[in-house]
């Protein structure tokens, strides 16, 4: 199938500090009659769903991504604002670089032989674990952590097709070439994974893997 995306990267005339999650606060506060840059229902309830956006901290460059329906949203509001506040810092934003893509999404031909695989980045630590599997991850060998770590990234992609409503109707087949880094997640240190993987599924640049996404963690790359 093929997904549409709206990538927004924003520049000011100094380097833009703070996260992620300051660059999503800062939407979800500016223009929160958009469901999809928050999340928020009310009665303090979610929107449990793929979020179709995402905001990304990429090597200090802040950036806005939209999927699907996401992207009409990003269409809606990019020119509607000339300055961000992260965490209490005004920006002026003087230029925003705006690619608007059709992507495939789907695993790939399985006519072609050798079967093929894509190689992807993670640009940012992806977080996999939660408590239940950290337990088992914590005590299994590193042959048992790779088949781990295998068996969640698929999981993963499965779940993010079931969003989108794609059947996935073939074998999901990953490899993995990952090690551990530390994620400071509200306050604390969890475990969260860097590296490269290779799957025969085709994927957006940018889109997250794995939890919280839509705070910027395991954002990839295709290599």
């Amino acid at each position: 199938m093929i997904i549409k995306t709206m990538k927004i990267i924003m520049e000011s005339d100094q380097p833009i500090m703070g996260k992620a999650e300051n660059l999503r606060g800062f939407f979800a506060h500016q223009f929160d009659s958009y469901l999809l840059l928050h999340h928020h229902l009310a009665n303090n309830k979610f929107l449990y769903q793929y979020p179709r956006i995402q905001y990304k901290d990429i090597d200090g460059k802040k950036m806005v991504l939209g999927l699907a329906e996401g992207v009409e949203v990003l269409q809606s509001i990019y020119n509607q604002y000339d300055w961000i506040d992260l965490g209490g810092y005004k920006y002026q934003i003087y230029s925003k670089e705006i690619s608007l893509k059709e992507e495939i999404f789907g695993v790939t031909d399985e006519s072609d032989e050798p079967k093929e695989y894509l190689k992807y980045q993670f640009l940012t630590p992806w977080f996999a674990l939660n408590e239940e599997n950290y337990r088992r991850y914590r005590d299994y060998s590193f042959p048992e952590r790779t088949d781990q770590l295998k068996s969640i990234l698929i999981q993963n992609i499965i779940a993010i097709a079931k969003t989108f409503n794609y059947f996935v109707d073939k074998k999901v087949l990953t490899e993995v070439n990952l090690k551990e880094t530390t994620i400071n997640f509200k306050g604390r240190s969890v475990i969260g994974f860097l590296g490269t993987f290779q799957v025969n599924f085709h994927l957006p640049d940018y889109i997250g893997l794995g939890k919280s996404v839509s705070r910027g963690f395991g954002t990839i790359k295709k290599l």
